[in-house]
């Protein structure tokens, strides 16, 4: 298992309240690829820097995973395709050792 962080951009038509509902959906992709989220954080919904599929904002949330390499692909492909996802970032974190 290795430690990865994902910023979402929900889109915004997606109403505040029904953004933990949408995170949980992903958590459960998460957690059907061997994985689990060890920490979620909510920022709010924020102006976007340039527009995205003609919105100008969205709701961003970032969260801390541990999840298998080969699981990655099958996560980003499902965020893709996710129409309440306008964007996505996937990164691993590093190894300390």
């Amino acid at each position: 298992m290795r430690d990865y962080e994902l910023v979402l951009v929900i889109s915004p038509e997606v109403a505040e309240e029904e953004v933990p509902t949408s995170v949980e959906r992903i958590n459960q992709l998460i957690a059907n690829g061997g994985g689990s989220i060890t920490h979620t954080d909510y920022w709010g919904k924020r102006r976007l820097a340039y527009p995205i599929k003609r919105f100008l904002e969205g709701s961003y949330v970032l969260a801390q995973l541990k999840l298998e390499p080969e699981s990655t692909e099958e996560l980003e492909a499902h965020l893709q395709i996710s129409e309440e996802v306008l964007r996505h970032l996937l990164v691993r974190l590093s190894d300390e050792e």
